[in-house]
């Protein structure tokens, strides 16, 4: 990779993130992985698990088994999860939506949108999990992507609010083959 290119990219970079094999010697704010096969899914997975308080979701596609799981694990936890999702999980053979809501996984759609393209997770009001990483096998095992692992709640504070603009507009998802509700508060 040309050198600049390189210093841009490191740039682009907030302050104490670091490549994921660098992450494993290191204590960090910031844990950068990349995809294919670079263990994006089972760092969400991880940090989902050690999440004690407060989960909010928005995901463009997701269809990763082990996420959702991690996701309906930590509502069984009594952590409070919520999840906004684009308007083509309605509809998407294999999107995760049903088996969340069904597992009482709070769960909404936002269609004001042409596409709502987020891919963000914030745990516990500290962590703010993004990238280009949607939430998907094919991200995981096929498709070259990015995930970032920040530890800042300055920085989740933003991605919060941000949320909760988009849950004003959302309506709550509703098993394929019944109406939607405005989605409200969940929290």
């Amino acid at each position: 990779m040309p050198k600049v290119m390189t210093l841009a990219l490191l740039l682009l970079l907030p302050a104490g993130c670091q490549s994921y094999r660098e992450a494993a010697t290191t204590s960090a704010s910031c844990q950068v992985y990349f995809s294919p096969h670079g263990g994006c899914t089972e760092a969400i997975v991880t940090a989902l698990n050690r999440a004690t308080n407060s989960v909010i979701v928005q995901a463009y596609s997701f269809t990763s088994a082990p996420i959702a799981k991690a996701l309906v694990d930590a509502n069984r936890r009594r952590v409070q999860v919520a999840v906004i999702l684009d308007k083509s999980q309605r509809s998407e053979k294999y999107s995760s939506a049903d088996f969340l809501e069904h597992a009482g996984v709070r769960t909404f759609i936002d269609a004001r949108h042409a596409i709502a393209h987020n891919k963000v997770m914030v745990i516990d009001g500290a962590t703010v999990l993004t990238g280009s990483f949607n939430f998907t096998k094919a991200a995981e095992e096929n498709n070259a992507e990015n995930l970032l692992v920040i530890v800042d709640p300055a920085l989740a504070s933003k991605y919060t609010a941000n949320w909760k603009a988009h849950l004003e507009h959302s309506v709550k998802y509703e098993s394929r083959g019944t109406g939607e509700t405005p989605a409200g508060n969940p929290f």
